[in-house]
């Protein structure tokens, strides 16, 4: 069992729609220990928050009296050791078994194919003996509405006695006594359809999350000791070596240490262009080698990998609700009490105060009981929720919650850390200015002294010589001047590399040198100075770059009326030569609490904040942001400290990850209002005598497929 701070998770298979998973949050509510229950019903997924010696076996127990499958999440269930399920009733329409079969296959499917084939068989034989009409249609109607009866009376012992399955029984037994079984029975088998269609919808939704989880290939091919072994990939250990051969999937997080080429990210980061991996580079479970062999060391087990993070993160996310959710959950439990309250005085008022027919009017006072259906306005906002945060994690965009995705369409304002965030976080060589030489000699020089450092200035320098083919000479007799630079002979010259005042010590600066220098620092640039045989070769100016998708993104967020702002710890130069070339306004020197200060300076304003850093040194301004958002690629500071993060460093990622918010709560507007809507119109044309029964509970049948066909439309949302 998986339990962390007295907390357990479970699988509950057959969860369809939100009523489902009141269902079961009402139930082992009811249970000893139980302290919370959150249920997500788009992942079939239920956390359990308990006390010490809380029986586990116990929620099992409850979910599969209300008809569900149920089982603990980490395998070996207590409550199914050794039993065979005799004591359920056959009435029982889940089972775990069920997950992965076809939708035909499933019970729900069973049972409305048995009552259509009843209810044909009703319609034949009522036409050729008339006389066996009746009980023919009560024989339909008992096929498809006694396990609907049953779970009504099931669901109301175990804490929710306003189901829907409640309004269907009364509804088709009372049609039954004022003579309308034919109507009855249709009814029951339109509602089945419903239910299976429901049911179609949450599996698709529940499969496209899970779907990342099959990208990860089952086996590996381990290297130990000269020999290749063949493993399943989920018992990789940290630290083995794997061998990946062109073409196959990645089997696990980890570093190259040998071999390079490309790697296909798209299925895991939706980057359409394949990312070039050499030693020490990182790779991401899930993806594909498209290039030449490559020997991965495992960083990360199975459990661990950036794919098994990411579905657990949208589980968990999808467990919590947003405001909009809780809202509806709670107007739904009054809803339907009232539903019922209405219906009965549909029913019984004109006969009594004015004389009505009761027949007819008992007759309207059914039909809105199933015109009140709250289905499609329960499922709405969790259907809407769950596609948004799937559509998201695809794309490495991850929301914690539906809160965080319903907040971040608020965003009026978003913060930037500059280093590893606007920029890409390594210094990249910007200038190689030659004094009496070429631009290659002075980069050779450089290059040869900076040869076997790890310094992030000096790998900008060894990354320039590769680009323009530099040739890099051997250098003897070198060693870092501590303070200062690095020294040495390189092809009978003496070399020194450093900063501009450890130079000018060396040697005279001209005037010239000097203004050319200041200009460079004024870009916010860091120059160093090549000397050789004591007089100035050249120098080499280098810069922290903005990515390449920065100013875009940018530009996108100012045009949506986003004010956008550069918060750093950098100087005031190199701060706004940055800002400046991006058009965003810049704080600089700032540090950790500045930056938190400056956040809520923001909100003072009267604006919804979002804060977008690499989650370590910007912990406190993310927490005092409306919205956090860590930037970086998959680590566990970015994915654990913020609301949400952007797995793949993009700047762009951020307005998309807004204008996700905004599909998703337009969305849902568009949901309740097909749901609110359609009941509307049928409870006026139901009191005026245009429509009964079947029109009503197509009404409603309808209303919950077109609110889930609608958020199944946000799986295939693509950003701008």
């Amino acid at each position: 069992m998986s339990t962390v701070a007295n907390e357990s998770r479970f699988r509950v298979t057959g969860m369809d729609c939100a009523a489902c998973g009141n269902k079961v949050d009402t139930a082992i509510r009811r249970l000893p220990g139980v302290e919370d229950v959150a249920v997500s019903v788009s992942t079939g997924a239920v956390r359990v928050r308990h006390t010490d010696g809380f029986d586990a076996a116990a929620v099992t127990r409850q979910v599969r009296n209300l008809g569900y499958g149920a089982e603990n999440a980490d395998g070996a269930d207590p409550a199914t050791v050794g039993r065979h399920d005799h004591g359920q009733s056959s009435h029982t329409h889940h089972d775990p078994a069920e997950a992965g079969r076809p939708w035909w296959r499933t019970k729900k499917a069973r049972l409305t194919a048995a009552c259509g084939a009843a209810l044909l068989a009703a319609y034949v034989l009522g036409h050729l003996a008339p006389a066996l009409e009746r009980p023919a249609f009560l024989a339909a109607l008992a096929v498809g509405l006694v396990p609907v009866a049953w779970r009504a009376i099931t669901a109301a012992r175990f804490g929710t006695p306003f189901s829907i399955e409640t309004l269907m029984s009364i509804a088709a037994i009372g049609a039954v006594f004022i003579g309308a079984a034919e109507e009855a029975a249709t009814v029951v088998l339109l509602f089945l359809v419903g239910e299976m269609l429901e049911g179609l919808a949450a599996s698709r939704a529940r499969a496209s999350i899970q779907g990342l989880s099959s990208l990860v290939p089952k086996t590996a091919l381990v290297e130990k000791d000269g020999q290749t072994t063949e493993v399943p990939a989920e018992i990789l250990a940290v630290g083995a070596t794997i061998l990946v051969r062109p073409g196959d999937r990645i089997p696990a997080d980890g570093s190259v240490v040998e071999g390079s080429g490309e790697v296909d990210e798209a299925p895991v980061t939706g980057e359409s262009v394949p990312k070039r991996k050499a030693v020490g580079d990182p790779v991401f479970a899930g993806t594909v080698n498209a290039g030449s062999v490559l020997r991965v060391r495992v960083t990360a087990a199975a459990a661990d990998n950036t794919i098994a993070r990411v579905v657990r993160l949208v589980e968990e996310a999808q467990e919590s609700k947003s405001p909009t959710e809780r809202f509806i959950d709670r107007f739904s439990k009054v809803y339907t009490p009232a539903v019922l309250a209405v219906g009965f005085l549909v029913a019984v008022m004109p006969p009594l105060l004015l004389g009505a027919d009761w027949n007819e009017w008992i007759y309207k006072g059914l039909a809105i009981l199933l015109i009140g259906c709250p289905c499609a306005l329960v499922i709405s906002t969790p259907a809407a929720i769950a596609a948004g945060l799937s559509a998201g994690a695809r794309r490495g965009l991850l929301m914690k919650g539906g809160v965080v995705l319903e907040t971040l369409g608020k965003i009026t304002a978003v913060a930037f850390d500059k280093t590893g965030t606007l920029t890409a976080g390594k210094p990249v060589v910007t200038d190689v200015v030659a004094v009496g030489r070429t631009a290659r000699d002075v980069l050779s020089l450089a290059a040869a002294l900076e040869t076997g450092s790890s310094h992030p200035l000096a790998l900008a320098i060894l990354d320039r010589a590769k680009a323009d083919r530099a040739p890099v000479p051997p250098a003897f007799d070198a060693n870092a001047v501590p303070g200062e630079g690095v020294e040495g002979t390189v092809g009978g010259e003496a070399v020194f590399l450093g900063s501009p005042q450890s130079a000018g010590r060396r040697t005279a600066l001209s005037d010239e040198r000097l203004d050319d220098i200041e200009a460079l620092n004024a870009a916010g640039k860091t120059v160093t100075v090549v000397l050789a045989n004591g007089t100035v070769a050249g120098y080499i100016a280098m810069r922290d770059e903005a990515r390449p998708d920065a100013r875009e993104a940018l530009a996108a967020m100012k045009a949506e009326g986003i004010r956008t702002v550069m918060l750093t710890g950098d100087n005031r130069m190199t701060a706004e030569a940055v800002a400046g070339g991006l058009g965003i306004e810049a704080r600089a020197d700032l540090m950790p609490q500045d930056k938190q200060r400056i956040v809520r300076e923001l909100q003072g304003e009267g604006l919804v904040v979002a804060k977008v850093g690499d989650g370590i040194n910007d912990a406190p301004a993310l927490a005092a942001a409306d919205i956090g958002i860590a930037m970086g690629g998959g680590t566990d500071v970015a994915l654990e400290t913020a609301d949400a993060a952007v797995l793949h460093g993009r700047v762009r990622d951020v307005p998309d990850m807004i204008a996700l918010s905004k599909a998703t709560m337009g969305n849902i507007r568009a949901n309740i209002a097909i749901a609110l809507g359609l009941k509307a119109v049928f409870l006026v044309t139901t009191v005026l005598g245009i429509t009964g029964l079947w029109p009503a509970i197509l009404a409603d049948t309808g209303a919950t497929v077109l609110v889930t066909a609608n958020a199944m439309r946000l799986l295939g949302w693509k950003p701008r």
